[in-house]
Order: C-alpha cells, then sequence, then structure tokens
C-alpha cells in the first residue's frame, strides 16, 4: 500500500473515534437536557462511529500495515439549544465526507483499487450520515418549538437501534 493512502488510513481511525466522543458529548448534552430519544440517537452515532474506526484497523491489518493510534482530542463545542448539536453534526459529517473523499482521492493516484473498492462502502454511508444529519434539522425546524411535536420527535429517535456494519474486508 502508497505511505501516504496508509497515513490518511491511519489518521482517519483517530477521526472516527474523535467522531465517536463527539457524539457522545452531543448524547450528553441531550441527557441533560431530559431528551433521552435524542441521546439514544447519538449514542447509536457513537458505536457506529467507532465500528467505522474498527473496519479501517482491521483493513489495515489485513493488508500488512502498521497501524499507529493516535490521542482523541476532546470535543470542544459547546451546546446551548436542542437544534445546536444538530447542526454541528451536519457540518461535522460533511466534514468526515470530505475526509473520505480525500483518501479515496490519494487511492486513486495510486492506482490502488483495493482501498477505493473498500471506500466506496464509506462513501454511501457518508450520504447517508449526511441526509440523516439534514432530515433531523428539518424535522427541528418544523417541529421544535412546540413541546408535543418535539416529545413525538423524541420518541421516534428513541426508537432508533443498534445494528453493525456488514462490510466484507
Amino acid at each position: 500500500m502508497d505511505a501516504k493512502v496508509s497515513a490518511l488510513l491511519n489518521d482517519q481511525i483517530n477521526k472516527e473515534f474523535y467522531s465517536a466522543y463527539l457524539y457522545l458529548d452531543m448524547a450528553n448534552f441531550y441527557s441533560q437536557k431530559g431528551l433521552d430519544g435524542f441521546a439514544n440517537w447519538y449514542e447509536i452515532q457513537a458505536k457506529e462511529e467507532q465500528d467505522h474506526a474498527m473496519l479501517i484497523y482491521q483493513y489495515l491489518q489485513n493488508n500488512g500495515e502498521q497501524v499507529t493510534l493516535e490521542a482523541i482530542a476532546k470535543p470542544d463545542k459547546t451546546y446551548e439549544t436542542p437544534m445546536d448539536p444538530l447542526k454541528a453534526a451536519l457540518a461535522h459529517e460533511q466534514y468526515v465526507t470530505s475526509l473520505i473523499n480525500t483518501i479515496y482521492e490519494a487511492a486513486q493516484v495510486v492506482k490502488d483499487f483495493r482501498t477505493t473498492q473498500f471506500l466506496d462502502w464509506f462513501i454511501k454511508e457518508q450520504g447517508e450520515e449526511e441526509k440523516n444529519s439534514m432530515d433531523q434539522i428539518t424535522k427541528m425546524e418544523l417541529y421544535g418549538e412546540d413541546a408535543r411535536s418535539l416529545y413525538m420527535l423524541n420518541s421516534e429517535l428513541a426508537s432508533r437501534t443498534y445494528s453493525a456494519p456488514s462490510l466484507v474486508l
């Protein structure tokens, strides 16, 4: 594997674990506000991000690459309203999409087709992540000011269950 591609993948492991920390921080914010459904959504989101990190970790190992784990940064966002984490999550997912695109492009340049194929799943996943974030913002804009509607949205998010990704390495 090309050294640059390997380094970018290693860095992405750290970014995915940071994403998990960020989403746990958002879950904590919602928990403190009594919005357990929103907290559930972001707790599951954190588990998904950990899974993403582990998929990349396993991919590097399966390809004989050295995995280097770095310190995970502390989330530095503060939230005041229930909308704040939703907007921050969308911005973060857009950032992660740009990171995945950068790795994909680097792999294409060196004709690392195995890595581009591996990243195809992540590209699709990022599309889903961004759409979910946009949908939550739209729903909050429509219903968030009304207590009953917010209760229903919170209940909807509480029904989310965890399922591990089914990516074959």
